[in-house]
């Protein structure tokens, strides 16, 4: 029922800011077309200034970044021009496709004063979108479906399930939710993807009396339909959808092709990937080759 339970990891983003980081996994690279996740914070205690949290201008390639606070508030610029003040609540996803740089900066301490929580997943792309034009668009709370019952809260950020649908715009098979469980809750996973897993963000949830705590992912077996049953007031995100195939990830790249992300780290060196117009004075340099293929065989070592 349960193929692997993925422990989250520390990673550093940024001056400031640590980082739960669930995928890439080294026994578990991709859940459907899901190849990564961060869950930062909850964060109470903002550092003075708070732009010490912030993430320079950074270039991503073969990919959609999903991103989706819980608390907070982060301004997004990229190399289209785009400015958007991201809340909570909303579904920001920008498509890299063949090459996009954005910045994730926090620069209103006021937006913090209740803390800062957000999880940011990518969503690697077909072979045939991988270099289509990149874009950026912002989904307001009003556009996104809610459901209710007894016990159970779900909106839906992208793909179908459980017959919710919204207009996020995705290029493969998949779902993803973010959903709330009042304790003694029972709940099952949508059952129409051949790839599915749940992370817990807090709370706890019990499966074939097995208790399984916030911070950990669980990824379940094809055609299996698991009952969890919340053990106190739990969040989850729950997310899945059809396999892609092998992809490679390097850094901020991904691709089904090795010689793109080398093609991709040397774009990036030569500034061929442009800036945000309204934020190029400063950016991340390429860090250190440490390349290693994604969703095929096992790795010996995690991603960091």
């Amino acid at each position: 029922m349960i193929e692997i339970v993925v422990e989250a990891r520390t990673a550093t983003i940024s001056a400031a800011m640590s980082v739960k980081r669930i995928l890439p996994f080294r026994l578990r690279r991709m859940v459907g077309p899901f190849i990564f996740m961060d869950h930062a914070g909850p964060l109470t205690n903002i550092p003075v200034p708070s732009s010490a949290l912030d993430v320079l201008p950074h270039p991503h390639i073969g990919l959609s970044t999903v991103s989706y606070l819980f608390g907070g508030q982060v301004t997004h610029r990229d190399s289209l021009g785009v400015e958007q003040i991201i809340k909570p609540g909303e579904v920001n996803w920008m498509t890299a496709g063949s090459g996009i740089a954005h910045s994730e900066r926090f620069e209103n301490p006021s937006s913090l004063s209740g803390g800062l929580e957000m999880i940011q997943t990518w969503v690697a792309l077909p072979e045939k979108d991988e270099e289509t034009n990149p874009s950026f668009n912002n989904y307001t709370v009003e556009q996104l479906p809610v459901f209710t019952d007894k016990g159970i809260w779900m909106r839906l950020i992208a793909g179908n399930a459980y017959g919710l649908s919204n207009d996020v715009k995705t290029n493969s098979p998949l779902f993803y939710l973010h959903v709330t469980l009042t304790k003694g809750t029972a709940f099952t996973l949508p059952k129409d993807y051949s790839e599915r897993g749940l992370y817990i963000v807090s709370g706890s949830i019990e499966l074939s009396g097995v208790n399984y705590d916030a911070g950990k992912m669980l990824v379940f077996t094809t055609g299996s339909d698991p009952v969890l049953v919340a053990k106190e007031f739990t969040t989850l995100m729950l997310l899945g959808g059809e396999p892609l195939g092998e992809r490679y990830i390097w850094w901020n790249f991904v691709s089904s092709r090795k010689e793109r992300i080398e093609q991709a780290k040397e774009d990036w060196k030569q500034g061929r990937i442009i800036l945000p117009p309204n934020d190029n004075t400063e950016f991340i340099p390429l860090p250190d080759d440490r390349s290693k293929p994604a969703g095929g065989p096992p790795k010996p070592e995690p991603l960091s």
